[in-house]
C-alpha cells in the first residue's frame, strides 16, 4: 500500500504548508516530467503567492525526503516526477519525448547482476535513449509518454 502525500510529509518531519502543498499538486496533476520553471509557472496560474525561490526550494527539500524524484535528462534539463513504483524511462532522442516502462525481465536481470556482486537492490532506475525505426509502433511496455 502506497502512502498518500500527506503521510509522506508527515514521515520526512516537512509541515505540508498551502504552497508545498500547491506545488505537489501541480506536480501531480502533470502529464510531463515539467522543470522547475514549468512547475512555478503552473502553480502560479493558481496562486499568484507562489514565489519561484519557494518553488526550488521546495523541490529540492521534498527531492531529499523522496517524495518526488529528480530526472536529469539528456536535454540538460533537470526534470521532476512524484515519487512511485519502480520504473523506467527510454528518451526518444529526435523529440525527447520520455516513455515510461517496466520490464520484469531487465528487473530480474539488474537483480540478478547486483545479487553476483554481492548486493541487494534497494532501487533500480534505467534511462535508455533511442533513435526510433521507422514508423513502427514503439514496442516497450509502457506506462505513460510524455
Amino acid at each position: 500500500m502506497s502512502l498518500t502525500i500527506e503521510e509522506k510529509f508527515q514521515n520526512a518531519n516537512i509541515r505540508l504548508t498551502p504552497q508545498r502543498a500547491l506545488i505537489v499538486e501541480t506536480l501531480a496533476e502533470s502529464t510531463d516530467h515539467p522543470d522547475a520553471d514549468a512547475i512555478y509557472r503552473r502553480a502560479l496560474k493558481k496562486d499568484s503567492s507562489v514565489s519561484v525561490a519557494t518553488t526550488y526550494r521546495t523541490l529540492s527539500l521534498l527531492e531529499e525526503a523522496g517524495i518526488l524524484r529528480k530526472l536529469n535528462m539528456q536535454d540538460g534539463k533537470a526534470r521532476f516526477e512524484i515519487e512511485r513504483e519502480d520504473h523506467n524511462h527510454l528518451v526518444d532522442k529526435e523529440n525527447g519525448r520520455i516513455h515510461e516502462f517496466k520490464n520484469d525481465e531487465l528487473n530480474n536481470l539488474i537483480a540478478k547482476i547486483a545479487g553476483e556482486m554481492g548486493y541487494d537492490i534497494v532501487n533500480a532506475r534505467v534511462e535508455v535513449v533511442g533513435k526510433k525505426r521507422g514508423d513502427t509502433e514503439c514496442g516497450c511496455i509502457q506506462i505513460n509518454v510524455y
